[in-house]
């Protein structure tokens, strides 16, 4: 039998065999000298790379059976459902549907109201503390009927009569608390998939929303050793700061809290005032930019980057529009709307920071659901409503109630599918998460997954737009979303550097735009819309108006498609500011939108073979919100 010597033994170890010994050990110290000789260098491109290069999609707002609301309204899902829900699993919705995301999410946070946490689960194990009380005797009554207008009569009775003090008691709530922590740390699996700690904290002074959304970026050994803070103890705002104070420096951890829905608040969101009602003074402007660094844009309460009474030139400010009241139904004036939406409250900001030293207001956008289903869903075709109680995909929601606020009614169809939040890190993980919002490196979309990057500087060219690292040059030349600019150089404007990319499972790209605000030197506010890149622009220019055309619409209401035929997969340009004013305080932020698609109503006449209301918008353009760039002279 021949044997192959070369294949028994490498052709290198023979040739070195039969070199002999001493030639083997000449060849080893050639290799030595000559690797000493070879200067230093990095081959690879991405070992010296440290900024951001992944975006990561999650919900930082999602209620479960364990808040109080959602489970007088019928939910019943836990903290472990949504979870899996959110991790890609497929789940049983309330009333018995398989529910499952097209693609699963990389982060959530598990927002269940602090005050009540986990009460009703409480009460129906009749737990003697809670059935000494003769309101509480009377709504574990209506729990044992198990219908859910009995389980409303229990929200009504509160909302009427209040709500027990021992709902609040920290035995009643810390087995709730304790249970959330530990779905949140099974679930944490760094680099796939971050679970974050938090809750809400519900303030509704009169009715106004004040709600706030507290995440910690600690872990459970940190987490454990407090309790939600709860609005029914104080609130006040300044008092979730006492308590994220607190623990930052008992636990020493780390919380940031972000207010939403400033379109319920009835004008006290940004009103330049504390709870009080006396104005701002430098410490409480300063602790809100320090403990509140983000605003949730949008969410299913309707859209809150803009209104059309305030932005009457802008003709896409009108967009999922609630505001007619707040909770209790008290109506809305027109000099309520500026401390409502956030365009306005960033121009609020920068005029109250030359006065106050800090802008209270200087907030990066993202935006989540706010689903009390324990289902996080944004996708028009997969969306599951705001709460379980007749708003779970049916043929009868589209026509459904919402709520009442006193004599006004909230209509199903009025729900808005929206939104996520979209963070910029360089790993997924509690921590990378965490300190992307702090440092406000995120923005809001309405729900589609549309990639976003936006810089600002001195020096971008238009030959930016165009390279293929395009990221890295908005890092080495400028910042990037959320950042600040200051002292512009002489002789120069100021440049922004923006790219966006469609949902890959979505529709193509009608334009960017800059939303510009900023303060003149007499002191008052002005904000203008800037169309800087579009799509079809061989069709497509601006008019004499200012406006630019249309782009189109493809959508088949019959069948509640459409096609990409219009539109952009991509659009990158380099704007120039050609207002720009080096003396003038500015804050810069991007505004992407898609083609038209149909709206969630489309798709459930289709399939359920109902009739839309006449009022209702059966086509929307989902749109992304990048935070702010701001300028400082």
């Amino acid at each position: 039998m021949k044997m192959n010597i070369f294949g028994r033994l490498g052709i290198c170890t023979v040739f070195y065999a039969c070199l002999g010994h001493n030639s083997l050990v000449w060849a080893e110290k050639r290799v030595e000298h000559n690797t000493s000789k070879i200067k230093a260098v990095v081959y690879s491109p991405t070992i010296e790379l440290d900024y951001p290069q992944q975006v990561f999609w999650g919900d930082t707002h999602l209620h479960t059976t364990l808040s109080q609301d959602a489970n007088n309204l019928g939910v019943r899902l836990g903290p472990e459902d949504a979870f899996r829900f959110a991790r890609g699993g497929t789940v049983m919705a309330t009333h018995g549907q398989k529910a499952r995301l097209r693609r699963p999410l990389d982060f959530l946070v598990i927002a269940d109201h602090a005050e009540g946490l986990g009460s009703m689960q409480m009460l129906a194990k009749e737990v003697p503390l809670l059935m000494k009380n003769e309101q509480l005797k009377k709504w574990r009554a209506l729990q044992k009927k198990g219908d859910i207008r009995s389980q409303l009569a229990i929200s009504a009775d509160g909302l009427v009569n209040g709500w027990p003090d021992e709902l609040d008691l920290t035995e009643i709530r810390q087995p709730a608390w304790h249970r959330l922590i530990k779905a949140a740390e099974e679930n944490n699996k760094p680099g796939i998939f971050t679970a974050l700690h938090g809750f809400e904290w519900s303030s509704w002074p009169g009715g106004s929303n004040l709600h706030r959304v507290v995440i910690f970026r600690d872990a459970a050994d940190k987490v454990s050793k407090v309790m939600p803070f709860s609005s029914n103890i104080n609130d006040d705002p300044e008092a979730l700061w006492d308590y994220m104070d607190d623990y930052q420096q008992q636990q020493q951890g780390q919380v940031l809290a972000i207010p939403h829905n400033g379109n319920l608040s009835n004008g006290l969101m940004f009103n330049g005032k504390s709870f009080d009602g006396k104005p701002l003074d430098e410490r409480s402007a300063a602790r809100r930019a320090r403990m509140e660094p983000l605003y949730e844009v949008t969410q299913i309460k309707g859209d809150g980057e803009a209104h059309p009474l305030l932005s009457p030139n802008d003709e896409f400010a009108d967009y999922e529009t609630w505001d007619r009241g707040n909770f209790a139904g008290i109506e809305k004036t027109p000099e309520m709307l500026p401390a409502e939406y956030a365009r306005s409250a960033l121009k609020i900001g920068i005029s109250l920071g030359s006065t106050l030293g800090t802008n209270p207001y200087k907030f990066g956008m993202i935006g989540s659901t706010d689903s009390h289903t324990a289902l996080s869903t944004t996708a028009e075709d997969n969306f599951y409503g705001k709460h379980s109680a007749g708003m779970e995909p049916g043929p009868n929601r589209v026509k459904g109630v919402v709520g009442k606020a006193g004599d006004k009614v909230v209509y199903s169809w009025e729900q808005a599918a929206s939104g996520y939040t979209a963070v910029w890190s360089t790993e997924n993980t509690r921590a990378g998460i965490w300190d992307a919002m702090n440092r406000k490196e995120v923005y809001a979309t309405t729900g589609s997954r549309i990639s976003l990057r936006f810089f600002g500087g001195w020096a971008f060219t238009s030959a930016d737009a165009v390279k293929t690292n395009l990221a890295h040059v908005g890092y080495k030349k400028g910042v990037p979303m959320g950042g600040d600019l200051a002292r512009a150089p002489e002789n120069t404007t100021i440049s922004f550097l923006i790219a966006a990319t469609r949902d890959p499972m979505g529709a193509n790209l009608d334009r960017i735009q800059v939303v510009k605000g900023w303060v003149d030197k007499a002191g008052s506010t002005h904000e203008k819309v800037y169309d800087v890149a579009w799509s079809n622009s061989e069709q497509r220019s601006i008019a004499k108006n200012g406006k630019l055309m249309p782009v189109g619409n493809t959508v088949d209401l019959d069948n509640a498609s459409y096609t990409n035929k219009i539109g952009s997969v991509q659009l990158s340009t380099v704007w120039i500011d050609p207002d720009f004013n080096a003396t003038l305080q500015a804050f810069y932020y991007v505004r992407v939108l898609e083609i038209p698609t149909p709206r969630w109503v489309t798709y459930d006449s289709v399939r359920f073979g109902v009739e839309v209301p006449a009022e209702s918008p059966k086509t929307h353009q989902e749109r992304a919100y990048s935070s702010p760039i701001w300028y400082t002279p």
